[in-house]
């Protein structure tokens, strides 16, 4: 059964998720990608203000495609996330709690991640028509010159994800990988 969360997402909620749950998240997110993370780390380093609060914020890694007539938003499917590893120990020290990609994050990020309280999503790719219907508003708020790649809020309603990472740095890709090889040498021996 999926784990209803909402956002913002504190980093008490967030250290309550674990590898593994299924989640269906509703609220205000944000899209990102590594344009967009390139332009706030540059702000954070230089002492500027970020043009979005980032505490308690879950970032979506995803450039929309253009909406069509009667459409809130395009598709929009995920992006490989290890684009946006330079960048996440920086934003989840300034309050990031969740990350929704695709693909294995680098250990600096886990690191990050564990020492803040912060989660990785899994969102699946190849989906982006289907998850886009969980998007109930969509408007840019920064960057808007990045096209696609701007910064947007989202308003969405039971978006299906799956912690990928937890904040305790237990990753479903390795312990999925060691859970399934363990059950296939336990198939062959008998």
């Amino acid at each position: 059964m999926a784990i209803r969360i909402t956002s913002p997402l504190t980093r008490e909620s967030a250290r309550a998720l674990k590898a593994g749950d299924s989640c269906l998240l509703s609220g205000v997110i944000y899209t990102a990608r590594d344009a967009a993370h390139k332009r706030l780390c540059a702000l954070i380093e230089s002492g500027q203000p970020l043009p979005l609060d980032i505490k308690d914020t879950v970032i979506y890694f995803v450039g929309p495609t253009p909406a069509k007539p009667g459409q809130v938003i395009g598709s929009a499917g995920p992006t490989t996330s290890y684009r946006m590893d330079a960048y996440s120990p920086a934003l989840i020290a300034e309050g990031l709690t969740g990350m929704i990609g695709k693909g294995k994050r680098a250990p600096e990020v886990v690191s990050a991640m564990k020492k803040h309280g912060a989660v990785y999503f899994g969102a699946i790719g190849g989906c982006g028509a289907l998850l886009s219907k969980c998007i109930k508003k969509a408007d840019v708020v920064a960057y808007d010159d990045l096209g696609a790649e701007a910064i947007h809020r989202l308003e969405v309603e039971d978006f299906p994800v799956i912690v990928v990472i937890d904040a305790d740095g237990n990753n479903l890709y390795e312990s999925g990988r060691e859970e399934y090889l363990a059950s296939r040498d336990a198939d062959q021996a008998r």
